[in-house]
């Protein structure tokens, strides 16, 4: 199976593509056509089997059918939330979404506690 039997819309399967990936692993395969779907998954994989791409990939999909092309922030909701349990993971997941999300109209930001929180809310306005 590749990337392009998921459905993907072609801007997420370009920028897989660029991140060096032609096939996705078995819980990509599982996880990728349930979430499309906006169907609930819960799965567990050994650490580097692209767990994260299994439910970004296909959430930046989702979120593509009303993405807003406008510069305006008023304009521009928070419309997806992902929660992380530590920075360091919270900051890969945010890393995998502005890989996979470069050819899209969305914006995101990465938020987490320990640091001053002005500039953060900022990045939410």
């Amino acid at each position: 199976m590749k990337f392009s039997d998921l459905g993907l819309i072609p801007e997420l399967e370009r920028a897989v593509a660029e991140a060096g990936y032609s096939e996705p692993t078995p819980i990509q395969q599982q996880a990728i056509p349930i979430v499309m779907h906006g169907l609930d998954v819960m799965g567990g994989a050994q650490t580097g089997t692209g767990k994260t791409a299994g439910f970004t990939l296909p959430l930046l999909h989702r979120l593509s059918k009303h993405a807003n092309g406008s510069a305006s922030p008023a304009r521009h909701p928070v419309r997806a939330l992902i929660l992380a349990p530590t920075r360091e993971l919270a900051m890969q997941v945010h890393e995998s979404v502005q890989t996979y999300g470069k050819f899209m109209p969305l914006r995101s930001t990465c938020i987490y506690g320990g640091v001053d929180m002005n500039p953060q809310i900022q990045e939410l306005r």
